[in-house]
């Protein structure tokens, strides 16, 4: 379905360019007010990460949502996790985050978790994007919403995260490097893990507004990598700005991506008796992965790259365990949501499970060769319907013979065609994605 405002991860764009306006989010705030105000409690839930901005968006927000006679609860700087649990605790209508994730502080976004702590049903999307055509009113005085500040909300948070790691269980000996990417996880995830017993050394903890992402955080984790080393710790963990990514770091400095974390994910509950069906990755997790799984009769499924569609296919098949090879990792049994702290305490879990170091653990899956080319197109062509593009994949794709794979798509951002080729050979990918690439520019 079309929509004109919202993305797959909801509203985002640079601060003060539209829709990223004040006057812009007020609106949304009255528009999903209205809708959301013929369905029960009236509250709603506003949660941030770290951003200057997000000042500004939660007031106009609050105020939008006043206009239409909503309650807004405010959280504060939380993970975006966070919000989708605390909206389920609290019996909240929905929950707001204001976030753009791994994004530089100058750029803002906003998307909204159902009364379930998932993402909103399309429907309910368009008609708040409906109500965003209509012109802007306002209930009658004694009709409108008021807001609260919930001064409790990472204590919360904190006790649920702890809850999600066994009881008998503890981390006393493990030395943790903890990166929060200057975000919503800095007064969060360091007392999650102090409080299990590890001793934590922080960094990227410092937020103020305009630092968040800045060469810091799970999309650079060179600084975690060499924090690892420096304070020779047993391990490392990076988040991204709202919190619900990770990537991880072995004692060695070694990076563990998504498709490794999933599969010490999938190992460890197989072991328990606990996953509870197969797995789902998306179209760019790792082939290595499949087969791995594969090879412990663990079924397979890949979605459309995005955690929306990795959520559709767990509850399509009834599954609990799935997610990107960006380290968003879905675990039904704890969260609705990709949630980095309870991914990284359930990856801690298989380290004392199995009595090994994450890098013993990641040795038991080695991911192939990856080579990916961006091509640039021209606006209004179809690349992909070229006849000598496709006789380019097909003979990739049989030279492959089955231990590799070719995938070619489009950006949903620029003119791109992304030709992606892997297998166990990097030589050979790199000169079939290159051969790829060539027909299609």
């Amino acid at each position: 379905m079309n929509r004109k405002y919202f993305g797959t991860d909801g509203i985002r764009g640079r601060v003060g360019q539209y829709p990223i306006t004040p006057e812009f989010v007020m609106k949304l705030g009255w528009a999903a007010g209205k809708v959301l105000s013929k369905m029960g409690t009236k509250k709603v839930l506003i949660g941030k990460d770290t951003r200057i901005s997000g000042y500004m968006l939660e007031s106009a927000l609050e105020a939008g949502l006043s206009a239409a006679g909503i309650q807004a609860a405010l959280l504060g700087p939380m993970p975006t996790p966070a919000i989708a649990y605390l909206t389920r605790t609290f019996r909240a209508e929905a929950g707001i985050v204001i976030s753009a994730s791994h994004n530089p502080y100058y750029d803002n976004g906003i998307k909204f978790f159902s009364a379930d702590g998932t993402k909103l049903p399309d429907d309910v999307e368009l008609a708040i994007e409906a109500m965003l055509d209509q012109p802007m009113d306002c209930v009658e005085s004694e009709l409108l919403g008021k807001a609260s500040r919930v001064t409790d909300a990472a204590g919360r948070y904190i006790e649920f995260c702890k809850s999600t790691f066994p009881s008998e269980m503890h981390l006393d000996g493990l030395k943790i490097v903890l990166d929060c990417a200057h975000g919503a996880t800095y007064h969060i995830a360091p007392a999650v893990f102090e409080e299990l017993g590890a001793k934590v050394i922080r960094t990227g903890g410092e937020p103020n507004g305009l630092n968040i992402n800045d060469g810091v955080g799970s999309t650079v984790p060179e600084a975690l990598i060499a924090a690892v080393q420096e304070h020779q710790a047993d391990l490392g963990i990076a988040f991204d700005g709202d919190g619900d990514r990770l990537a991880m770091v072995d004692h060695s400095g070694a990076l563990l991506d998504g498709d490794q974390l999933l599969y010490i994910m999938a190992q460890d509950a197989r072991r328990r008796n606990a996953l509870g069906g197969g797995v789902v990755g998306t179209l760019m997790s790792n082939m290595a992965l499949e087969l791995a799984l594969a090879e412990q009769d663990i079924q397979f499924v890949r979605a459309n790259v995005g955690d929306r569609y990795v959520l559709e296919q767990l509850k399509h098949y009834g599954w609990k365990l799935g997610g990107e090879n960006s380290g968003h990792i879905i675990s039904l049994d704890h969260n609705s949501t990709g949630d980095g702290i309870v991914a990284a305490l359930q990856v801690v879990r298989a380290m004392i499970d199995a009595d090994a170091s994450l890098h013993t653990l990641s040795q038991e899956l080695t991911l192939f060769p990856q080579v990916l080319n961006n091509v640039r197109f021209v606006a209004g062509t179809n690349p992909l319907a070229d006849a000598e593009v496709q006789r380019r994949v097909a003979a990739a794709e049989a030279e492959l013979a089955g231990k590799g794979r070719v995938l070619l798509r489009k950006s949903g951002t620029e003119p791109l065609i992304r030709v992606m080729v892997e297998g166990a050979d990097l030589a050979q990918v790199t000169r079939l994605a290159q051969h790829i690439a060539d027909a299609v520019a």
